[in-house]
């Protein structure tokens, strides 16, 4: 195998890759970026054995071939090199020689057999999404999803896809981020699928907006694919808990806020509550919201926000941090809060929205101490 590449090149598959390369492993193979030669160019894929990442990149191939590269070496080599195309060539199944310029360096690396192979997905039935779409769903739901270990299905985003609408949902079990968009009608089947959130990022990060991808399911495993670049993650497995049933209907009480002064006095509440609950008092009346906290080893604190309110007075507690984690992905200057008492869901939404899009985050309530 030898090619020539430019640097910026090759910086920008190794970019796109790197993400999928872990830190710590017991495979070594898994270290190593897989090189191999195309119509093309040359393809770089890495992989982790729970998400794979491949791209194409452009390059001047004068002998075909494979090999795999330790990928943290290549990476920082990479940075360092100086302006000038890159010369790379495999001596056998495991030296490889790079040349850049007056630069010289010999790398050992590994056979092509032992570097895993990428799960089979086959595309022939497969939904075609725009890029933009789904980033922008993922971007709403995905800092919801729990991290805690004792319910994996919770560590996934539940990703509803139908012939006409696709609706991603993340829930830790205290508080739910759920947005749905209209897509242009799929010939492929209507699909639930339990998604990482380590892979959609992944998706968010490599794939431009404006392009079309194609996404099809394989027996564990989704992949999605541009015409360059390609991501393969395993499917977490099993029913998702049904979030429809928590979704409060009858909540008669609303709140509209400025979002950014609601955020500021969260803040400034936040540092007087409680380090383990971030529990904030918050009463609503007619045109102005109290906040309170009380924290007994620390002090108290009290504040006001003008705020449009429509119904009975109500004081609730809220997990502080959970509200501005959700504030932080309302995309209106105005929200919307609606209650219905101090022990039961509130919801938030963003308010005067005119996207297709529909979002909607649920926050479980804190008991007041009196």
């Amino acid at each position: 195998m030898r090619f020539t590449i430019s640097r910026e090149k090759l910086q920008e598959g190794l970019n796109a890759v790197s993400a999928s390369i872990p830190t710590k492993t017991t495979l070594p193979v898994l270290a190593n970026i897989l090189v191999e030669t195309t119509d093309r160019g040359i393809r770089l894929s890495g992989t982790d054995l729970d998400i794979a990442v491949s791209t194409e990149v452009a390059a001047d191939v004068e002998a075909s071939g494979a090999v795999t590269i330790p990928a943290k070496k290549l990476s920082e080599l990479a940075r360092e090199l100086p302006p000038a195309p890159v010369k790379i060539a495999a001596l056998g199944e495991q030296r490889i020689t790079l040349e850049c310029g007056r630069s010289k360096f010999k790398l050992l690396g590994l056979p092509r057999d032992e570097f895993p192979t990428f799960p089979v997905v086959r595309f022939n039935e497969s939904w075609r999404i725009k890029s933009g779409d789904l980033q922008k769903l993922i971007g709403a739901t995905v800092f919801a999803v729990s991290t805690e270990e004792s319910r994996p299905i919770l560590n996934g985003v539940l990703w509803e896809l139908r012939p006409e609408q696709m609706r991603m949902v993340a829930t830790n079990g205290h508080r739910l981020a759920k947005m749905e968009t209209p897509i242009v009608a799929s010939s492929a089947p209507a699909s639930d699928l339990i998604v990482p959130p380590k892979a959609l990022e992944q998706v968010r990060r490599l794939f431009p907006a404006e392009e079309e991808l194609e996404v099809a399911r394989g027996e564990n495993h989704i992949g999605f694919r541009s015409p360059l670049t390609a991501v393969y993650t395993r499917l977490i497995e099993g029913p998702y808990p049904n979030y429809d049933q928590v979704i409060p209907r009858d909540n008669d009480k609303y709140a509209i806020a400025d979002k950014n002064a609601l955020i500021s006095a969260l803040k400034r509440m936040s540092v007087i509550a409680s380090d383990q609950t971030h529990r904030i008092r918050m009463a609503f009346n007619s045109g102005m919201l109290k906040f309170s906290v009380t924290t007994p080893d620390l002090g108290e604190a009290q504040d006001e926000l003008p705020i449009r309110y429509d119904g009975d007075q109500l004081e609730i507690g809220f997990n502080a941090s959970y509200l501005l984690e959700i504030l932080r992905f309302m995309p209106t200057d105005e929200i919307k809060l609606t209650f219905k008492a101090p022990e039961r869901a509130a919801t938030i939404e963003p308010e005067g929205w005119t996207d297709p899009a529909t979002y909607m985050c649920l926050v479980m309530p804190l008991r007041l101490m009196d």
